[in-house]
């Protein structure tokens, strides 16, 4: 009867299959209350896996990336739906801001050319690696935190944390980005800006050593170095600017969790929406696949 309401009157439909019309419409308001506590149910397991997921990133992830998350388990379910349910919980991700990094160019030193003009990204790994070091605090003081980023499936390489500015404080983290890669990296760009540090004597030595080509953007320009200005503001603004650190181990034990993070469970926009390393292994298994 339902089915055919549309096009015959409820009345007739009725006395021809012998049933009354007050049951027709009791079975209706059964049906209706029926579907409404499916939906409700159904919001109620999206709310729970939403905050699970919302929580597991450290109330990082907004509605794209927890999407994602949902999706990789299975779930039908749009970015709309999941941005709606997360204001209704009142929970929303965090968006990176504006960002400074610390750079003291030494005017004696002999620059490199920019080999990179802002195209970081040359379609495969290890063609261009980023590098900065960002300033950081804690309650024994000063620490800096120099970074070496793979432009294209967005892994950190190498890292290293340092009460100090000097070159070694670089040297560790190309030797660190280096090992990763297993020493294949002969020919990779190293991409920073003009700083003191990667100016140094001591450093270009090391370049040279891995095989590594080094580049360099123009000083005070932060668009010449964006690829390694994108991980400062996500790292700042998902984690070092939500905490305090009392101790200089504590901080460095906090740089190290995140990285792992960002590398193993983050979700990357820019490579479909997975992390640097499942990237890397789906470029791996490519070629074996066909």
């Amino acid at each position: 009867m339902a089915a055919e309401c549309p096009g015959f009157d409820v009345t007739r439909m009725a006395e021809l299959l012998g049933v009354s019309t007050s049951g027709y419409y009791r079975f209706l308001q059964v049906r209706a209350s029926t579907e409404v506590s499916a939906q409700v149910q159904r919001r109620r397991d999206l709310e729970v896996k939403i905050l699970a997921h919302h929580r597991a990133s450290g109330g990082t992830y907004g509605s794209p990336r927890i999407t994602a998350d949902l999706h990789a388990e299975g779930e039908r379910v749009s970015k709309n739906t999941v941005a709606a349910i997360m204001a209704g919980l009142g929970i929303e991700g965090i968006s990176p801001r504006t960002f400074k990094t610390t750079t003291i160019s030494d005017p004696a030193a002999a620059c490199q050319p920019d080999l990179v003009g802002r195209r970081f990204d040359r379609g495969r790994p290890d063609r261009v690696w980023s590098s900065d070091i960002t300033y950081l605090t804690c309650g024994e003081g000063e620490m800096f935190l120099c970074a070496i980023r793979d432009e294209h499936s967005r892994r950190a390489l190498g890292w290293a944390v340092a009460d100090h500015m000097r070159a070694e404080l670089v040297i560790h983290a190309v030797d660190r980005a280096v090992f990763v890669r297993g020493g294949r990296c002969r020919g990779a760009i190293l991409h920073s800006d003009r700083g003191g540090q990667y100016t140094a004597q001591a450093t270009a030595e090391a370049c040279a050593r891995h095989g590594l080509l080094r580049s360099m953007g123009a000083t005070g320009i932060c668009w010449d170095n964006a690829g390694a200005g994108s991980l400062w503001s996500t790292f700042e603004h998902e984690c070092y600017y939500r905490h305090t650190y009392a101790t200089k181990p504590e901080l460095t034990a906090t740089v190290d969790n995140w990285m792992r993070f960002y590398n193993h469970q983050r979700r990357h926009s820019a490579i479909g929406m997975r992390s640097p390393i499942d990237y890397e292994q789906s470029i791996k298994a490519a070629p074996e696949a066909s």
